[in-house]
């Protein structure tokens, strides 16, 4: 093949990479372990010269594709000559910033976090919750203030895009000190709501909250890294799934879940704000 169609094949390989991991340029570049002129160099066709082999391989690895598809060589994808985990185990505990999780939020800064929480949002989460929930489970109190703080730090990012779904009873619920939170104080989840409040409010529009009819949509509580992982939560430890398809899949689910949608993420900070006002429930 003559190098120019070479580069030109791998050039427009190249451009469906970034188009497909809705990252930014300079997040793209970053991934690979290159500077975003350099990435702009080679989507600009300016030059015929590939890149070095192990920025080469950086982005084949990184992506999940197969350096003779890259290079224009085959049609096929897929991975050859090598065999790849699709499948992890990751146990929870200890400092949360020192954990897989967190580096695959680093991983994936830039590009689009998909969420669906177990219970409250963790970065939603008041001090006075986080002491409650972790006297009634085996977390470490600790870890999840650091959890907490992480992901609030995160969110703040100029380039963060977050959207987290979850169903609008479990608020409900919440603020009718019902289920698990029954001994939590009303004062106490009164104060909760309007915290939840005042940061959906201020994260707007880099994070966005949907609350989805529970009934008629169901899902387990995971979290999707941009183009590169999912993570799948079971009590704790997080069962995380690389392959591209399950990623799509999951994707896919969270859209489904966002379609069904009854409080949109400009009318969440509304309706926690209302459920902090609902009077006492009386049994």
């Amino acid at each position: 093949m003559d190098k120019r169609d070479l580069s030109g094949q791998f050039r427009e390989r190249l451009k469906a990479l970034v188009q497909r991991s809705g990252a930014n340029q300079s997040a793209f570049a970053a991934g690979v372990g290159i500077d975003r002129s350099a990435l702009s160099q080679l989507l600009s066709g300016a030059t015929t010269r590939l890149p070095r082999a192990e920025t080469l391989m950086n982005i084949a690895e990184r992506h999940r594709v197969s350096l003779d598809w890259l290079l224009g060589l085959s049609q096929d994808e897929g991975l050859t000559g090598e065999i790849r985990e699709t499948f992890e185990i990751e146990e929870g505990g200890g400092a949360f910033d020192r954990t897989l999780l967190a580096k695959w939020h680093a991983e994936a800064a830039g590009t689009k976090i998909r969420y669906v929480p177990a219970g409250l949002p963790d970065l939603l989460r008041t001090d006075a919750l986080i002491e409650y929930e972790a006297n009634i489970t085996s977390r470490s109190r600790e870890s999840q203030y650091d959890e907490t703080q992480y992901r609030i730090d995160y969110t703040r990012r100029p380039e963060t895009d977050m959207e987290v779904c979850m169903p609008r009873h479990m608020l409900d619920i919440f603020a009718a000190g019902m289920g698990v939170w029954n001994e939590f104080p009303e004062r106490l989840r009164r104060a909760q709501l309007e915290h939840m409040a005042r940061l959906l409010d201020e994260l707007y529009p880099a994070f966005r909250l949907f609350l989805y009819d529970g009934l008629a949509r169901y899902s387990i509580p995971y979290t999707i890294f941009g183009p590169y992982r999912a993570a799948i939560f079971a009590g704790d430890m997080y069962l995380v799934l690389n392959a591209t398809s399950a990623i799509q899949t999951l994707t896919r689910h969270f859209d489904n879940l966002i379609r069904a949608a009854i409080i949109n993420p400009h009318e969440a900070a509304a309706y926690a704000a209302s459920l902090a006002s609902l009077p006492p429930r009386r049994d």
